[in-house]
């Protein structure tokens, strides 16, 4: 079998927590100080100054959402999300009571088509825009921050399938307001479910410390609780059951950090497997209708490879016959999905329904060989 995915947690990983386990001081395991190192190194190595660690990649979306939400950042309730995105792009708003709208994606880099983006902000004067990186592909980033700038929507960026990658030597996830990542099972990296919040913004990472627990302020700096405190009149004791802003439990865990504290030391190298193998596909798949942009200044770190072929369904066989995993190009179509079309109006997508219709994704991970990637290579070519 050619997995989809391959494990990052490995043996020696295991065989570390284990005897992290079995120390005669049974170490803490819900949030503690291990958190904090793993949020403090995880913002060092992407590049901004916080990182929120939270129980998954879409809790950090809809924690983030709910942030300018509850603290008057956001101009009106409207929304974009690319309609080639995650179930959990469009839930989020949808479940805060947010209006969202579809945008369509390209295909080029399966991020939003800009024309369609800015066909949008002049129309609708959306407050916000969630950008998704598809599979590690890299956006147009100049041109979608222009465009941001211009109509004057806060940029979050869904960075799940693309840790690693980078635009002009900078990593994705550090041009937003805010920035998502995924630590779950099959993802670049793993803590077995986590995800992070990554921002350069002091109020948004305060805010966010606070409704990831609850909405009280024990996360903050002992300033920032002193202010809240003399701001309401609260004393010691009280302060320990007070909440200031509606608040979520979407907290991990130091069992889960210290998972995490080694797995960013092996981003590297496992980006640049990914990177090898997804340049190594696209020089050799002719078998494909998408037009992969790839500048010579982005770095993609690619989480599968996407396929755009009419006779999907043949190809689909023929792979699944020689034991090779494939799986749709991501959700499709989310306006195709009925948890849209159950709640608001049809939407025409030309380019994101071509993708649903004909789109699948290949196996790229750290584990894959070049006679395993030459095997898939020859039943897309058909040859």
């Amino acid at each position: 079998m050619i997995k989809l995915v391959s494990d990052t947690i490995d043996r020696s990983d295991i065989n570390s927590l284990i005897e992290w386990l079995s120390n005669d001081n049974i170490p803490r395991l819900t949030k503690g100080d291990l958190t904090v190192s793993l949020e403090k190194k995880w913002a060092e190595k992407i590049g901004t100054k916080y990182s929120v660690f939270v129980n998954s990649g879409s809790s950090s979306i809809l924690l983030t959402l709910a942030a300018l939400k509850y603290t008057n950042r956001l101009k009106n309730n409207k929304v974009v999300v690319p309609s080639l995105s995650w179930a959990t792009d469009l839930s989020s708003p949808m479940l805060l009571g947010l209006d969202p709208i579809l945008c369509d994606c390209n295909l080029n880099d399966l991020s939003c088509d800009l024309d369609h983006l800015e066909e949008i902000f002049k129309t609708e004067s959306p407050s916000v825009l969630i950008l998704v990186s598809v599979l590690g592909l890299v956006p147009d980033m100049n041109r979608i921050i222009e465009l941001c700038k211009k109509y004057n929507v806060l940029l979050l960026e869904d960075v799940c399938e693309s840790m690693g990658s980078k635009y002009k030597g900078e990593y994705l996830g550090t041009f937003g307001l805010a920035s998502f990542f995924s630590m779950y099972f099959g993802h670049h990296l793993s803590t077995i479910e986590g995800g992070f919040i990554n921002t350069n913004d002091e109020d948004l990472y305060y805010t966010l410390l606070m409704m990831r627990s609850h909405g009280w302020t024990r996360d903050l700096p002992i300033e920032q609780q002193k202010e809240y405190k003399d701001k309401y009149r609260v004393s010691d004791f009280e302060a320990l059951y007070n909440f200031y802003l509606p608040g979520f439990n979407l907290r991990s865990t130091d069992l889960q950090a210290f998972i995490g504290l080694r797995a960013i030391d092996k981003l590297d190298n496992y980006a640049d497997l990914r990177n090898k193998n997804f340049k190594y596909y696209l020089n050799a798949i002719k078998n494909s209708e998408l037009n992969i942009r790839s500048n010579h200044d982005d770095y993609i770190s690619n989480f599968a490879m996407p396929i755009l072929n009419k006779n999907r369904t043949s190809i689909i066989e023929n792979l699944v016959k020689n034991n090779i995993e494939c799986r749709p190009l991501i959700a499709g179509n989310l306006a195709n999905k009925p948890f849209w079309y159950e709640n608001f109006r049809e939407v025409y997508m030309k380019n994101c329904d071509l993708i649903d219709k004909y789109g699948f994704y290949i196996p790229n991970h750290q584990d894959l060989t070049k006679d395993q990637l030459d095997k898939i290579i020859k039943i897309i070519n058909n040859e």
